[in-house]
C-alpha cells in the first residue's frame, strides 16, 4: 500500500491558536476620531465598544495584536504604534489597550500597512495560514507616501496567505475610494458603517473569517514549471502554491490496470477579486505532449473567491488499448487562469492523489447507476426540529453529520464544509436554506448569493447534471438550493456523464455551503441562518459486485442501528481513513489525503472507511 502524505499543516480544533492564522487590528486614533459619530458619543468610543465585540467572539488563544496610528503626536507622517503585540489572544489586554488611546493627529495609513503586515507572525514550518490586517478608518490618507494602495498591492502579492481587510466607519468621497483601493489591492474586502451599529458588525465579519481560514493539511512540494524535473509523487496529499497564469506540474508512475485520481483545491482569500471565468484547470499527460483530458472548475461569479476545486481521473479503458493504459510516468497538472484586474496574489493550493486497484479477477461488478431515481429533485427532503451544528473551514476538518435537518450560522464571503458516508449504491440528496434575516435600510435592493457543491470522497466536484441548480440569489429573505449526486456504483467510472463518472467508490462525501461577499450590504446580523436537509438513500451494500448482499449491521452501545464496514469477500476499492494522535491530548483527526487501498491477489480491494 502507498504510503500517505504526513499530517502536516493542520490544527487539531476548529478555530484558535492552533490553525496558524493571525489577526491585526489597525485602529485610526487621528483627530477626526474625536469627532460625534451621530450618537452622542464620540467615533473612538464607539470603535472601542467594537473592538471590545470583536475579541469577545474571537476563539481563545487565537494570536491578536492592536496597532494605532495619529495616537501619539498632534502632527506627524510616522505615528503609528503597535500597543498590543499579536499573541495568544487575551481579551482584557486588548480592551484595555483599546481604552487607553486618544485620537490627536495625522493618517500615515501606509507606513501602519507595512508596519502591520511586519507585526503578523508567520506560521512555523512552513505552514500555510492567513494572516489578517484589519484596517479601520473614518478618513484617507494625509501623508502621501508611502502610498496605502501601493503598500497593500505589494504585500498581497510578496505574503502568501495575508489579506487586508478594511472597514470605512462614516467615510464617503476620497476617503472611501482609498479604502476600497487597499482591500483590492490587498487580497480582501471593503465593509461600509456608516453607524456605530455597523462598524461593530463589520468589524465581527472581518475578524472571525481570518479566525475561520480553511485549514490546510499535506506534504510540502513545489511543482515546476514544466514536466522537466517535476517531482515524484506517491499516493497522498500536497501543499503548494500557484501564481496567475501559472502552470504546477507533478510526475507519478502508474499501472496498467488502476485508476488514477487527482484533485487540486485553490483557496484564496475569501472574497477577493475574481472574475466569473476565473479557473482552476487540472489535467493528466504523457510523453512529449500526449493528453489523458483535462478539467476545470470556474468560479461562475463576481462577488468574490470562495475555494475552488478541480479534479481529473486516469481511468484504464475495458480494452486497456488505449494511450492512457499503459503503465509509466505520467505528469499531473493544475493550471489558474485569471483574467486582468483579478487577485494578483498566489494562491495555496491542496493536492491528493489516489491510485486505486482493479477489481479482483472473476468478480462481476453491479451494473451503473447514471440517474438520479428517487434522489432527484423531486425528493422529499427530511423535517423535523434542526440539530445545531458547526461546518468545517475545509475538506480536512469538514464536520461528519448524519441524514436529518441541521442548523448552522455563515458569514458572508465564508464557505462551511460537512461530510456524510455514502456506501455502495447508496445516494446523497439535500437541501440548503438560507434564513430570512433582518435586513439594513438599503438590503431590499441587494442581492447576493447562496451556492453549494457536493464532492466524491476523492474530492471531486459534482455538477449536478441539469437535474439541480447549486446556487441562488439571496436578498435576505428565505431562499433554498437542492444538490444531490447519483448512487455510488464501480462501473459508473465508465459512464459518459460528469456528474456520474466520479461517483464509483464509497466513503465520506463532503459538502460545501457559501454565502457570497455582498451579504455583507444586506443582512443587520453579522452572521446568517441555514439549514441544512440532508438524505442517504438506498441500503447500503456489501460491495461492488453484482447481486451484492446488503452490508451487515450491528447495535451501537445504545441499542441503535448501524452498518459494519466490508472487511472480506468481494468488496470494492475505497478511501481510506488514516487516523492520527494530535497534540497532548490525543486528540484523534482524520487526514483527508487518503489512498486507495490494493485488494490480497484473487480478491477484490477492500473497502475501509474512517471515521472522526
Amino acid at each position: 500500500m502507498p504510503a500517505a502524505a504526513a499530517p502536516a499543516d493542520i490544527a487539531p480544533g476548529a478555530s484558535g491558536a492552533g490553525s496558524n492564522g493571525s489577526l491585526v487590528m489597525v485602529l485610526d486614533s487621528s483627530g477626526s476620531m474625536a469627532d460625534d459619530d451621530g450618537t452622542g458619543h464620540t467615533r473612538m468610543e464607539s470603535a472601542r465598544t467594537a473592538v471590545g465585540t470583536v475579541v469577545d467572539g474571537l476563539p481563545d488563544g487565537y494570536p491578536t495584536g492592536l496597532r494605532v496610528y495619529g495616537a501619539d503626536r498632534a502632527r506627524g507622517c510616522a505615528d503609528t504604534r503597535l500597543v498590543r503585540p499579536v499573541r495568544g489572544l487575551d481579551r482584557t489586554a486588548v480592551k484595555r489597550a483599546v481604552a487607553a488611546v486618544r485620537p490627536r493627529g495625522d493618517t500615515p495609513i501606509g507606513l501602519s500597512l507595512r508596519k502591520a503586515a511586519e507585526d503578523l507572525p508567520r506560521p512555523s514550518g512552513g505552514a500555510i495560514g492567513t494572516r489578517t490586517i484589519l484596517l479601520v478608518s473614518d478618513g484617507e490618507d494625509n501623508c502621501g507616501t508611502p502610498r496605502p494602495c501601493e503598500v497593500a498591492e505589494q504585500l498581497g502579492k510578496e505574503e502568501i496567505g495575508l489579506r487586508i481587510d478594511t472597514v470605512g466607519f462614516q467615510v464617503k468621497g476620497a476617503a472611501r475610494e482609498q479604502l476600497e483601493c487597499v482591500a483590492a489591492a490587498g487580497n480582501g474586502r471593503y465593509y461600509d458603517a456608516p453607524d456605530a451599529d455597523s462598524l461593530a458588525r463589520q468589524l465581527q465579519r472581518a475578524s472571525q473569517l481570518s479566525a475561520d481560514g480553511y485549514r490546510f493539511r499535506g506534504e510540502r512540494i513545489a511543482g515546476t514549471a514544466t514536466s522537466v524535473g517535476a517531482p515524484a509523487l506517491g499516493a497522498g496529499q500536497y501543499l503548494d502554491t500557484i501564481g496567475p497564469g501559472e502552470k504546477r506540474y507533478y510526475a507519478v508512475d502508474l499501472d496498467a490496470a488502476s485508476t488514477a485520481d487527482f484533485s487540486a483545491t485553490a483557496v484564496p482569500q475569501p472574497g477577493a477579486a475574481v472574475d466569473t471565468f476565473d479557473a482552476l484547470r487540472t489535467g493528466i499527460a504523457y510523453g512529449t505532449g500526449g493528453s489523458c483530458g483535462s478539467e476545470a472548475a470556474h468560479f461562475s461569479q463576481k462577488e468574490g473567491a470562495t475555494p475552488l476545486t478541480s479534479a481529473i481521473a486516469r481511468i484504464p479503458t475495458a480494452r486497456g488499448t488505449g494511450p492512457c493504459d499503459r503503465a509509466g510516468r505520467y505528469w499531473l497538472v493544475v493550471e489558474r487562469e485569471s483574467k486582468k484586474g483579478s487577485d494578483a496574489a498566489r494562491w495555496p493550493l491542496e493536492l491528493v492523489h489516489g491510485v486505486e486497484a482493479p477489481l479482483a479477477k472473476g468478480v462481476t461488478p453491479a451494473q451503473s447507476q447514471p440517474e438520479y431515481g428517487k434522489g432527484g429533485e423531486d425528493a422529499v427532503p427530511p423535517s423535523g426540529d434542526p440539530r445545531d451544528v458547526r461546518g468545517g473551514t475545509g475538506f480536512n476538518d469538514a464536520e461528519k453529520i448524519a441524514p436529518g435537518v441541521w442548523r448552522d450560522r455563515i458569514l458572508p464571503s465564508q464557505t462551511l464544509w460537512y461530510k456524510v458516508p455514502a456506501g455502495w449504491g447508496q445516494q446523497v440528496c439535500y437541501d440548503v436554506e438560507f434564513a430570512n434575516e433582518p435586513m439594513v435600510e438599503r438590503g431590499g435592493s441587494t442581492y447576493s448569493y447562496g451556492a453549494t457543491q457536493l464532492f466524491t470522497p476523492a474530492r471531486f466536484p459534482l455538477t449536478g447534471g441539469g437535474e439541480f441548480t447549486p446556487t441562488t440569489l439571496y436578498s435576505g429573505r428565505p431562499s433554498s438550493v437542492r444538490m444531490g449526486g447519483v448512487p455510488v456504483a464501480w462501473t459508473n467510472r465508465y459512464e459518459n456523464g460528469a456528474h456520474v463518472r466520479p461517483v464509483h467508490a464509497g466513503g465520506d462525501f463532503y459538502i460545501s455551503v457559501t454565502l457570497g461577499a455582498r451579504a455583507a450590504d444586506i443582512a443587520e446580523n453579522p452572521q446568517i441562518g441555514v439549514v441544512l436537509r440532508v438524505s442517504v438513500l438506498g441500503d447500503e451494500l456489501a460491495g461492488p459486485e453484482h447481486h451484492a448482499p446488503a452490508a451487515a449491521k450491528k447495535a451501537d452501545k445504545k441499542g441503535n442501528s448501524i452498518r459494519v464496514e466490508d472487511s472480506s469477500g468481494t468488496g470494492g476499492a475505497g478511501w481510506t481513513g488514516i487516523a492520527a494522535a494530535a497534540g497532548a491530548g490525543a486528540v484523534v483527526v482524520v487526514i483527508a489525503g487518503l489512498v486507495f487501498v490494493r485488494g490480497r491477489r484473487g480478491r477484490a480491494a477492500q473497502t475501509t472507511r474512517g471515521s472522526a
